[in-house]
C-alpha cells in the first residue's frame, strides 16, 4: 500500500474506533458479559478451523527460518484456545468496575468528592508472534468498555484474522458495535507509524513483543505508551530454605516453558545452601539440556559434584537444544543482564538476601523476581526492597500472568510505574475522574 492508502486506512480505523468507544463506554455489564461468553462459545466451536489457519502461519515461519522459541509462541493448540475461552468466561464472571466510585468523602464545604472509574477510550495494541494476544486484548477491551485497534505480527496474520472475525461475530451477536475491536488487515509495517501518531483517535498504545519493537514504538509514539522492554526474571534461593521446594520451584521457573517473559533467566543462591542446592538443580537442568552460565563459585561447586555419567547424558540433550554448547560455562558480565528466552540460565552465589536484592535491582529488568525462603523477615525485606512489577515469595516466576493473577487475561505486563504496573488487566485499561456531589453549595 502507498502512503496515502495507509493514511486513509489508519484514519478510518481510528474514526471507527472512536465512534465505537462512545457506545462501549455506556454498554451495560450484562451486554458486555454476553459478548464475552459468546466469544468463548465461538472459540470452542472453531478449534479445528482455527488450527488450520494457524498451520499456515507456522509453516511460513518455519520456512522463513524463524527461531524455535518464536515458532513456539505462534502455536494455537487446543489447550491455548481453551485457555483463551476460559479467560473470556473468567472476565465475564468478574464484577464490572466501570462506573465504580471510590474514596467518596465529605469536605468542610459540604460537597462530597470521590473518583469514578471510566474506560480509557481507544487503545492501540501492537504485538508480535502470539496470536492468542488477539483474544486477550479483545476480551479485556470488551470488559473494560473500551475500543481497540489491534496490529499483530505478519508471522501470525492468518491466525489473527480468524480470531478477529470470531470477536466481531460475538460483538454483533450481543448488540455491541463490531468496530469496537478492529484488526489491521495489512502486514505493511508503515501502518504502525500511522497508528502511534493519532492522538485524536488513540488514547494509549500498548506494544507487546521484543525489545526492538518496544523501543521503536516508544521512540516514535505521539500518545502514551504502556510497555516493558525485557523479562530478565530472577529466582533467589535463600538461607534458610526448604531445599526440596526450592529445587522444584527453580526447575519450574526455568524449564516449564523457555519462551515467555516470566521465565527465570538468572538464579541466585545463598552461600549457606549453595553446596547442597546447586548439585541438585544442576542435575535437573543438565538432564533437560539447560546451559548454565555460572560465576566462579557456582562453577566450582557444580564441577566438584558433577558425575561423569550425567555430563555425558547432558551433552546428548544439549546437542538438540543449545547448539552443542557445553553444560557448564563461565558467566560474563553481560549474562547478568540477559533475557535468554532459551534453555540457558545464569547462576551466581551470593552472601545472602542483601546481596541478592542489590544484584536484582542492578541487573533485573524489573519484571518479576522471587525469593525461596523459610525466613519471614527475609521474605518481607525482599518484598519491600526489590523494585519490580511482581515480587514473589516461595512461588515460580511463571505465575506472573494476568490469567494466573485472576485478572481473566492480560493486555501485557508493564514495567513502567505509570499508569499501570505488572500484568495489565481491566483496571489497567481504565482511568479515574473526580466526581463531586453537592446540594447547592457555593464557594466562599
Amino acid at each position: 500500500m502507498n502512503t496515502s492508502d495507509l493514511s486513509t486506512l489508519a484514519q478510518t480505523l481510528g474514526l471507527q474506533a472512536k465512534q465505537a468507544s462512545a457506545l462501549m463506554a455506556k454498554a451495560s455489564a450484562a451486554i458486555k458479559n454476553k459478548a464475552l461468553k459468546k466469544l468463548a462459545e465461538l472459540l470452542r466451536a472453531n478449534v479445528d478451523a482455527l488450527q488450520l489457519d494457524n498451520a499456515k502461519d507456522i509453516q511460513r515461519a518455519i520456512e522463513a527460518g524463524l527461531a524455535a522459541p518464536l515458532v513456539d509462541r505462534l502455536k494455537l493448540t487446543p489447550k491455548v484456545i481453551e485457555t483463551c475461552a476460559q479467560g473470556c468466561e473468567q472476565l465475564a464472571a468478574m464484577a464490572d468496575v466501570i462506573g465504580e466510585i471510590i474514596g467518596m468523602k465529605e469536605q468542610p464545604s459540604g460537597i462530597r468528592v470521590g473518583q469514578m472509574r471510566v474506560p480509557i477510550g481507544v487503545f492501540g495494541m501492537i504485538f508480535e508472534s502470539r496470536p492468542n494476544v488477539t483474544i486477550e486484548a479483545a476480551s479485556l477491551s470488551i470488559k473494560s468498555g473500551n475500543a481497540c485497534i489491534l496490529r499483530g505480527g505478519s508471522e501470525a496474520i492468518d491466525s489473527n484474522k480468524a480470531l478477529a472475525k470470531l470477536v466481531q461475530q460475538a460483538l454483533l451477536m450481543s448488540g455491541l458495535p463490531e468496530h469496537a475491536v478492529q484488526l489491521v488487515q495489512t502486514t505493511d509495517r508503515a501502518v504502525v507509524g500511522q497508528l502511534i501518531a493519532m492522538p485524536q483517535y488513540v488514547d494509549v498504545i500498548i506494544p507487546r513483543g521484543g525489545k526492538g519493537l518496544i523501543e521503536r514504538i516508544s521512540a516514535g509514539a505521539k500518545v502514551p505508551v504502556i510497555k516493558h522492554l525485557d523479562g530478565n526474571c530472577h529466582t533467589y534461593v535463600d538461607d534458610p530454605c526448604d531445599l526440596a521446594m526450592a529445587v522444584r520451584v527453580a526447575d519450574n521457573a526455568k524449564t516449564n516453558k523457555y519462551s515467555p517473559c516470566n521465565a527465570t533467566e538468572s538464579l541466585l543462591v545463598a552461600r549457606g545452601v549453595a553446596a547442597q542446592f546447586l548439585p541438585q538443580i544442576g542435575q535437573i537442568y543438565a538432564t533437560k539440556g539447560v546451559e548454565m552460565r555460572c560465576d566462579a563459585e557456582a562453577l566450582q561447586i557444580l564441577k566438584e559434584n558433577w558425575p561423569l555419567a550425567l555430563v555425558n547424558q547432558a551433552q546428548v540433550a544439549i546437542e538438540s537444544v543449545a547448539n552443542n554448547a557445553p553444560v557448564l560455562v563461565s558467566a560474563q558480565e553481560a549474562d547478568w543482564y540477559e533475557e535468554y528466552l532459551a534453555p540457558i540460565i545464569s547462576i551466581k552465589v551470593v552472601a545472602g538476601v542483601d546481596e541478592a536484592i542489590a544484584h536484582i535491582n542492578q541487573y533485573s529488568s524489573h519484571h518479576t523476581d522471587a525469593i525461596l525462603t523459610r525466613d519471614h523477615m527475609h521474605a518481607q525485606q525482599f518484598l519491600r526492597e526489590v523494585d519490580s512489577s511482581s515480587v514473589m515469595v516461595n512461588a515460580s516466576t511463571r505465575f506472573a500472568d494476568g490469567f494466573e493473577y485472576g485478572l481473566g487475561a492480560e493486555i501485557g505486563i508493564s514495567t513502567d510505574k505509570f499508569h499501570a504496573r505488572g500484568p495489565v488487566g481491566i483496571e489497567g485499561l481504565t482511568s479515574l475522574k473526580y466526581v463531586v456531589l453537592g446540594a447547592g453549595e457555593v464557594r466562599i
